[in-house]
């Protein structure tokens, strides 16, 4: 048997269908690939509930005898070997549960030596419609663009979470602020996730050449119109979804910045002696345009709408991966890529965000994507002369940047507060949970 210690711990959240699968999958395949014989896997998959749960288990140990079989042929009579490697573990989380993510938080304390990724894939569109024909129109003038960054989604507006505290036994109401769903869901649920984990992330310097990760999944669709930091939670806004993922980038990139240091020292819980850890770091990922069940439609609408996924691509989109498993490329990379190699790639071309890109074939690749107001990896002179591009982007100013910096501090500081802000109300109220 393997030591715990040995093990690779990951935890992807939402992994009952979509992507969230489609990683845990491929997770696999390239772990049994890339890593040596004597490492294990811990894949640790959260849903809403143990039914959804045992669901994806049962795929995923499908997909592991399938994986088995193929390196059978390379390597004989090293299939009992891999299936031993890989160990699943199922968790029951609901995002917009406040409660749910303490009460998970508590169980991965108590019950793991250590996290080395924690993949924030779960979330939810808000989307209740189309506007039809602004949809018929701009994919009949500007296909390629119009399902790549749609005009066209109707969300619902204002939409709240389930109260978080529950009424007292004489029935008393608990007054709380309004917390929206989608915000929870994409972003707040995931921040709180990170917060009690931090621990369990961070690495003793002597022991360790790796850091733990916090891979935050975002969205080609992150634009910064739609982000308003007085309305964080994007409670006014017609496009809540991809508010939730603009402040995702803005906050993912920024972690590492010196004028945040602090607010995110204090968010990853870092411990009394923090000098002698590594602590965590936050990446950004996304998956490009897959065909996944987040926009609920027909199966007509499916089918049509993949059609026009792949066409796209062969008109020379290279954010259409279609497949949630050729989309879960970035987020695998970022999982398993030594720890020298992000950091080298990083000191010669500045933080950026990842994205599952494919070529003509459907080859997919890992993909810096432009981030408005920040660039391909915040250096000002970058060619924009680059395959995918925004038709709304615009180049890389002093000044737009020094904007994009000034709005992640203030959105860290304000999550900070929003987060502290919470867990006093839930402890008050005698129903938080405690991480000892």
């Amino acid at each position: 048997m393997h030591h715990p210690g040995d093990g690779f711990y990951v935890v992807i959240t939402g992994a009952n269908s979509g992507l969230g699968l489609g990683i845990g999958c491929r997770l696999i395949d390239e772990f049994l690939q890339t890593r040596p014989l004597s490492e294990s896997l811990v894949l640790i998959i959260t849903t809403r509930d143990r039914r959804k749960g045992d669901a994806t288990i049962v795929q995923l140990k499908k997909h592991l005898a399938e994986a088995c079989r193929r390196s059978e042929k390379t390597l004989p009579r090293s299939s009992p070997l891999n299936e031993r490697r890989v160990q699943f573990r199922n968790e029951i989380l609901d995002l917009t549960s406040l409660i749910s993510v303490q009460e998970l938080s508590k169980r991965l304390r108590d019950t793991t030596p250590k996290l080395d990724v924690v993949i924030c894939n779960a979330g939810i569109g808000g989307w209740e419609d189309m506007y039809w024909g602004r949809a018929v129109w701009s994919i009949l003038t500007d296909w390629r663009n119009a399902v790549t960054w749609p005009t066209f989604k109707k969300s619902r507006v204002g939409w709240l979470t389930k109260p978080q505290i529950p009424n007292s036994e004489q029935g008393k109401k608990v007054e709380e602020p309004a917390l929206g769903r989608v915000f929870c869901a994409n972003l707040f649920g995931h921040y709180l996730l990170g917060h009690y984990l931090g621990p369990l992330l961070e690495r003793r310097n002597a022991s360790s050449s790796t850091r733990g990760r916090l891979i935050w999944v975002s969205s080609v669709e992150a634009y910064a119109h739609t982000f308003d930091i007085n309305d964080m939670q994007g409670l006014a806004s017609t496009a809540p979804y991809e508010s939730t993922k603009r402040q995702t980038d803005l906050m993912g990139i920024t972690s590492v910045l010196p004028s945040t240091a602090p607010l995110v020292n204090q968010y990853l819980d870092r411990p009394k002696d923090a000098d002698d850890f590594t602590k965590p770091r936050i990446y950004v990922a996304h998956p490009g345009i897959c065909g996944t069940g987040i926009f609920p439609m027909n199966f007509v609408f499916d089918f049509l709408m993949l059609f026009a996924f792949y066409m796209a691509r062969w008109m020379g989109s290279p954010w259409h991966p279609v497949t949630a498993y050729k989309g879960a490329v970035a987020m695998v990379w970022l999982a398993l890529a030594k720890q020298s190699l992000l950091d080298t790639m990083e000191a010669q071309e500045g933080v950026g965000k990842w994205g599952s890109a494919t070529d003509w074939w459907g080859r997919e690749r890992v993909e810096r994507t432009e981030v408005e107001g920040w660039g391909w990896g915040g250096k000002l002179g970058e060619s924009t002369r680059r395959k995918g591009r925004s038709p709304y982007a615009k180049a890389l100013t002093e000044e737009s940047r020094r904007e994009f910096v000034e709005t992640g501090r203030k959105c860290w500081e304000e999550m900070e507060r929003l987060r502290v802000e919470w867990e006093g109300k839930l402890e008050q109220a005698g129903v938080g949970v405690r991480m000892e």
